[in-house]
């Protein structure tokens, strides 16, 4: 089962979700989606599985600094094209699992009895 790791180099939850994983002994890949982007198909199926609702990060910076008439009316469709245009408003870290399992936000906690 290969497991990857979806969000940002510099975020703060990202490096904290990278440790405890490194600690645990999790085997990761990492996607980096600053310098490697996203797909649309890719977020429309964790829309499926998630909700796009839990995949926008609406606390985030760069969602807060939308101008009203982008934040007004949100859809699944409008959100995922809100995310490819800005990566950063994605919620990090997705931790995809494989076989359609996914883990979004770190809870350590919730990786715990991920990976005991």
């Amino acid at each position: 089962m290969t497991i990857t790791i979806y969000g940002i180099k510099n975020c703060d939850t990202m490096k904290k979700a990278r440790a405890w994983l490194d600690k645990a002994g999790v085997e990761y890949a990492f996607h980096d989606y600053k310098t490697s982007g996203i797909e649309r198909e890719r977020l429309e199926r964790w829309a499926k599985k998630a909700g796009w609702e839990t995949l926008l990060n609406c606390a985030g910076t760069t969602f807060r600094k939308l101008p009203d008439k982008d934040k007004d009316g949100l859809s699944e469709k409008k959100a995922i094209m809100l995310m490819l245009a800005q990566p950063s408003m994605i919620k990090r870290p997705i931790l995809d699992l494989g076989g359609g399992k996914l883990l979004v936000g770190f809870k350590p906690e919730l990786y715990k009895n991920t990976f005991p």
